[in-house]
């Protein structure tokens, strides 16, 4: 059967393009035969780097605490991995499900070139189905010798065209994809959150942005985030990109990276470099505000990505144990920010339950013009009538821009975020979307952590989500927004999805056939 189907594919292939192939595992005996795959190990801890020996007194006196530091927006959260890659003695892990090859995304591998320069190990996990391009410069830099890249679950045909086809033939596999997102930097901090790389993650896109949530953490936390990119880095679906076929000439891009000869250019990169100063010398003069406290990394194992569709069925993820617990633990509040919220029916039951109980339940999602994702938006539907007449606060984040310090920045926005917080004492942040797809299918990473100041910041930061948003509520048995005209503060009440045309709504309805398990 197997044979039959590599058989169909390559017909396929055939009669489309003229196929280049990678592998699929590394595992494949025709690889061992050719190359000597081996897995890495994880880098001993040292605190003999530039941020251990900043805070090695806080890491050897607590060694079970981590801190804390909340990321504001998107442009902080670019300058942030930047600083960090400057910053950066020994070693750099860079694990994300998208990457594009825009100017932001440059500027950052602009920067792990540079650590490189200094003898930094860097490693990048990118996987397949986020990756634009098979030219991307990020798969470029495996050709630096302080630099390995990997391509995770991968496509074995490699043009976009004939992508579709191969889920006919894989599509347990394929309908499953590494959805982790982290920055590491010499196993003592990490940025966790939401973002993958590229320009409308960092607010640099003038059409659309996402409105997302990062932390820096040192300490404890780190190290765990460190250990669980190993894992993924040595699973058999980890493919080294010099086994790419398609790769551009290396002097290129080189040239491209290096040799700033446009004015312009050189005098951003001026700015740019004031800046990274000035936030690398706030850091080293420790002026940066960590709160501190218990935490944990709580990730899925990379086998979920290839299990059986019955071993995904039947094996609860590690992160929904822990979500449980903490509702379970709740007494007074939970704050929910999730861009794709689709809790089913066992989730809306469970939050029905601390509805009941008296649990003040807040929660924010997309809205149907704000969302990237119209399906997921279609499924998320059939469980809101259920929770609003059971007393949750539901807001749906506008699509009227993203502005930054009153200034606006793109004309269209769209909520990213994936965070939590429980009783204004714990927060919860990572990659976990509240969906079918995350719980089910996805690989995912999120950080817990216990600091009363430290969740009250994202309970703020959840509030000012909260004031881009529409409230939704029930008028009788019918869904209405409540929204302010920014210029007047005159109230609007919207009867049907705001800012939304007949076809989009009747396009939504369709989506509503869908099934939840394939959104």
């Amino acid at each position: 059967m197997n044979n039959f189907k590599n058989y169909l594919m390559t017909l396929i292939c055939l009669a489309l393009t003229s196929c280049s192939t990678v592998p699929t595992s590394v595992n494949d005996n025709s690889l061992k035969d050719r190359y000597d795959i081996q897995p890495a190990k994880i880098p001993k801890l040292e605190y003999n780097t530039t941020i251990g020996k900043l805070y090695k007194e806080e890491f050897l006196k607590n060694p079970e605490l981590s801190g804390a530091s909340l990321i504001n927006n998107g442009i902080e959260a670019f300058l942030a991995r930047a600083a960090f890659a400057r910053l950066a003695t020994k070693t750099i892990e860079v694990q994300t499900y998208i990457y594009n090859n825009d100017p932001t995304s440059k500027v950052l591998l602009h920067e792990l070139v540079q650590a490189a320069n200094r003898g930094v190990k860097v490693k990048i996990l990118v996987d397949d189905n986020g990756m634009d391009s098979d030219l991307s410069d990020i798969l470029l830099l495996d050709f630096h010798k302080n630099i390995e890249v990997k391509v995770f679950n991968t496509f074995k045909y490699r043009e976009h065209i004939v992508r579709y086809p191969q889920f006919l033939f894989d599509f347990n596999r394929l309908n499953s994809r590494m959805h982790n997102k982290m920055f590491v930097v010499d196993g003592v901090s990490v940025i966790i959150g939401g973002r993958n790389l590229a320009n409308n993650y960092f607010d640099s896109d003038k059409n659309t942005n996402f409105s997302d949530t990062d932390v820096v953490f040192i300490g404890k936390i780190a190290r765990e985030a460190q250990e669980s990119f190993y894992k993924y880095w040595n699973y058999h679906l980890a493919i080294p990109a010099y086994l790419f076929p398609d790769r551009k000439d290396i002097d290129k891009a080189k040239q491209e990276i290096e040799n700033l000869k446009d004015k312009k250019i050189i005098e951003g990169f001026n700015f740019y470099n004031k800046i990274m100063n000035y936030i690398i010398t706030e850091f080293k003069e420790k002026r940066t505000k960590f709160e501190w406290g218990k935490g944990a990394i709580i990730s899925d194992s990379p086998q979920k990505i290839d299990a059986s569709k019955n071993e995904k069925l039947n094996t609860i993820s590690p992160i929904l144990k822990a979500l449980k617990v903490l509702w379970n633990n709740t007494k007074n509040n939970i704050y929910i920010s999730s861009a794709y919220f689709v809790p089913g029916e066992l989730g809306t039951n469970e939050l029905v339950k601390e509805l009941n109980k008296g649990i003040d339940l807040t929660i924010i999602t997309n809205s149907l013009s704000s969302t990237d994702a119209p399906a997921v938006y279609a499924a998320w539907e059939r469980y809101r009538k259920d929770l609003l007449k059971a007393g949750a606060n539901i807001y749906e984040f506008m699509n009227t821009g993203l502005k930054l310090k009153g200034k606006q920045i793109s004309s269209f926005a769209s909520l990213h975020s994936k965070t939590m917080v429980f009783d204004e004492k714990i927060s919860w942040i990572g990659s976990f979307n509240l969906d079918p797809r995350s719980a089910l299918l996805n690989s995912e990473i999120v950080a817990v952590f216990e600091n009363e100041n430290f969740a009250k910041q994202l309970v703020n930061m959840i509030k000012g989500e909260m004031k881009k948003s529409w409230k939704v509520e029930l008028e009788g048995n019918k869904t209405i927004w409540v929204g302010y005209d920014e210029q007047t503060n005159n109230k609007i009440i919207e009867k049907t999805a705001p800012n939304t045309t007949f076809w989009g709504r009747l396009f939504n309805k369709i989506l509503k056939i869908i099934p939840e398990s394939l959104v």
